[in-house]
């Protein structure tokens, strides 16, 4: 497993992806996927989430705030020109607390995130703007 994050720190690269909201046991499980990229946080002071995410194609800034209660919580937006177009989305979370017995663990976050506007779907339709989603990101290891 790679380095864990600093004690006071999210500095590092995680592994990002989200999943509709789909209650349906039947769908299939790829069917359910929303988004995957790469989220890069970067050092910043006390409090603030700054970094991106991205993957082929596409990246988005992300400005917010971590909350060092107890879990610690995360807010933050990501927004950023793609083909052209303005994406924004808004995310909720919260970082994982490790299991005391727990082998092999990666750091782990994870939370909600909203389309905040719409924007062009790969299909050629519209992506609408309030679909939610779940997201789940876990630690790859420190900056470059």
């Amino acid at each position: 497993m790679s380095q864990t994050p600093n004690i006071g720190s999210l500095t590092g690269n995680w592994t990002y992806r989200s999943f509709l909201s789909d209650p349906d046991l039947s769908t299939a499980f790829n069917d359910l996927e929303f988004g995957r990229g790469t989220i890069t946080i970067r050092e910043a002071p006390m409090g603030v989430f700054e970094g991106t995410i991205g993957g082929p194609g596409w990246s988005l800034a992300l400005n917010g705030s971590i909350n060092y209660g107890d879990p610690w919580s995360v807010r933050f937006q990501g927004k950023g020109l793609v083909g052209g177009e303005e994406w924004i989305y808004d995310y909720s979370g919260y970082v994982m607390k490790p299991w005391p017995n727990g082998v092999n663990q990666v750091p782990a976050m994870t939370g909600t995130i909203v389309r905040t506007i719409p924007h062009a779907s790969g299909s050629g339709g519209t992506s609408p703007a309030g679909v939610v989603a779940n997201w789940i990101a876990v630690w790859q290891g420190p900056l470059a």
